[in-house]
């Protein structure tokens, strides 16, 4: 909620908030209760959740969120039911874990998927597609369209990802839509809040000096580069690095 109120400044968090607990309050009644939601199966839970937020409250995907900034803030997602799946998953994981439901995120490559867990059973979402439930075969179209139709499913792409993957996606996300609209200081704004729980990442230092250079900020190109080497572990990617290092040095005399 505090990078969507920085995204987003005229908005009131604690009215999202609240809607947030809402949301969770209709679907543990929907399951019956405080009480009987917190031992209810696993079917029950995806219907619970289905049901609330994607039919009551409409919470959806379409194409265009694709193309839209806001469909990366939850707060507009929120105003408009309407957002990118990992925003849309967030939401998700949020009702489910104020139930005191196991809900984990996949890291999918063709959509953010919500993977729900009880006594050993599982199931998986799509909340892009108004909480469809996911068999393999659907799984393995996805990935065929994004990947190509020889591409098989590995183990890897039902790996859970924790929260700060999870912001990180959100922001590489608008990071992304301001590039588009070449808006290249709030895209380093993106950047720079994804350092602050990811300053060890020095691939997100690389593109901060980047965009520092193209903004003509030599001097903080070459902090950000410098930055990037120090955390960069492979050889070739100290490498590209040092060559622009070397150039941007020689820009500052």
């Amino acid at each position: 909620m505090v990078l969507a109120s920085i995204d987003h400044p005229g908005g009131v968090a604690e009215s999202y908030r609240r809607h947030l607990k809402r949301l969770a309050d209709d679907v543990g009644a929907y399951a019956g209760g405080p009480q009987e939601a917190a031992g209810c199966d696993l079917d029950l839970r995806r219907d619970a959740i289905r049901q609330v937020v994607a039919k009551r409250y409409g919470y959806a995907g379409s194409e265009d969120a694709y193309e839209e900034k806001d469909s990366a803030n939850l707060m507009r997602v929120i105003d408009r039911r309407r957002g990118l799946p990992v925003v849309l998953g967030l939401i998700y994981l949020h009702v489910a874990g104020q139930l005191g439901w196991t809900a984990r995120g996949l890291d999918f490559p063709a959509r953010f998927l919500v993977r729900l867990e009880f006594k050993g059973e599982r199931l998986i979402l799509d909340p892009f597609a108004g909480g469809r439930t996911l068999e393999a075969r659907d799984m393995r179209d996805l990935y065929k369209a994004v990947a190509g139709n020889q591409a098989e499913l590995t183990p890897d792409q039902y790996r859970p990802v924790g929260n700060r993957n999870i912001l990180l996606r959100i922001q590489n996300n608008v990071k992304i839509r301001y590039l588009r609209a070449e808006r290249l200081d709030e895209a380093l704004g993106a950047i720079e809040l994804m350092l602050l729980f990811a300053p060890a990442e020095a691939d997100l230092w690389r593109e901060a000096g980047l965009l520092n250079a193209r903004l003509d900020r030599v001097k903080e190109a070459v902090t950000a580069l410098e930055e990037s080497m120090r955390h960069q572990k492979s050889e070739a990617g100290r490498y590209r690095t040092s060559v622009l290092l070397r150039e941007l040095r020689g820009r500052l005399g």
